[in-house]
């Protein structure tokens, strides 16, 4: 995961339906109308009059196949790619009224290439931004090392280390905390865990979606990967050859799909895939008068019944105990996630 300042690579653009562009009473943090982009020489444009209202605080993700245009779009938030047509806005502010060096001081780029400066260390890296934004050598400090306790990485063991003393999970860590330094608004995201091994991967979507309860930033995350799409998004923009197809809910585009190529991308026909997106505490049980751990398995309320599903059939246990806080909540069976999943996803 890295982070791109000024010159650097960003891109931007999304939209979505167009009969679902403008909800009364939302507070747009990205606009995009109709933004076409079109390279010199090439047969068909890049993105292709794309409008989409991003909402402010809110996790959306840019999914499609390669060369669907995402990466264009994205680009084009920074300026690192100017669109052939059409207008994009940043809190209600035409992005082009703005130098492109003021603007990319307020975004926050992160990318599948970590892109960490070699020759600096890690507090060195993170403070790139506030260094050029002139704060104050204590405030710069101070950021650091919050950031640094921000992603799980403890500043007095990390803030000398330079970027080949860390492992490929470490240095998009620090890469976050880079991109989060001069406390942006928003954040871009292209294919940031593209690169790393599966293990590593869930943990950092783990740790971003963590950051984002937390931290509540626009975020727009480009990705080919469906699971980690319906994973982390609060809505989903589905691109192809250009064009948004759709811009949904991620259980209404996994059951909703737009179209043919939007059901065969997402696999609307896995039911497991649906459960991933179905939280625990939406279908267990109270827990019964008298009820005493008996050894069975736990889990979290806020875990997917995906995950309830895989613990059940690995242990063979007839329940889980719901727990939070070390406390049980609840009960969960195969009959509880059966009952839930006609309900919730069957409608």
């Amino acid at each position: 995961m890295g982070f791109s300042y000024g010159d650097a690579e960003t891109q931007g653009g999304v939209s979505p339906c167009p009969h679902k562009l403008e909800r009364k009473g939302i507070v747009s943090a990205i606009r995009f109308e109709h933004v076409t982009k079109q390279f010199p020489g090439a047969s068909a444009p890049a993105v292709l009059d794309c409008t989409l209202t991003v909402e402010d605080g809110s996790f959306v993700v840019i999914l499609g196949p390669s060369g669907c245009g995402k990466t264009t779009l994205l680009k084009m938030v920074n300026r690192l790619y100017e669109p052939t047509a059409g207008a994009i806005y940043i809190d209600d502010s035409e992005i082009r009224q703005l130098s492109a060096t003021t603007l990319r001081r307020q975004i926050g780029y992160v990318i599948q290439q970590v892109g960490l400066f070699p020759h600096m260390t890690v507090a060195q890296n993170i403070a790139v931004v506030p260094r050029l934004l002139g704060w104050p050598r204590e405030r710069i400090e101070r950021r650091v090392d919050e950031l640094l306790e921000l992603v799980e990485l403890p500043p007095a063991e990390y803030r000398s280390r330079y970027p080949s003393q860390l492992s490929g999970g470490q240095q998009q860590r620090v890469g976050l905390a880079r991109a989060l330094a001069g406390d942006p608004k928003v954040l871009l995201m292209d294919e940031p865990f593209g690169a790393i091994d599966a293990i590593t991967r869930a943990s950092l979507q783990d740790e971003l979606l963590r950051l984002q309860r937390r931290l509540k930033k626009t975020i727009l995350f480009v990705t080919h990967d469906v699971d980690e799409a319906l994973r982390l998004a609060d809505r989903i923009v589905v691109m192809r050859e250009g064009r948004i197809v759709q811009y949904d809910r991620p259980i209404a585009v996994l059951t909703q799909p737009a179209d043919a190529f939007v059901h065969e991308l997402v696999g609307a026909d896995d039911m497991v895939r649906q459960l991933s997106l179905v939280r625990v505490e939406t279908a267990m049980a109270p827990l019964p008068a008298g009820f005493r751990r008996n050894g069975e398995p736990s889990i979290a309320p806020d875990a997917d019944l995906r995950h309830a599903l895989s613990l059940l059939l690995r242990t063979g246990a007839p329940a889980l105990a719901v727990v939070d806080s070390q406390q049980p909540i609840g009960v969960l069976t195969l009959d509880h996630i059966r009952a839930t999943a006609k309900n919730e996803i069957e409608g």
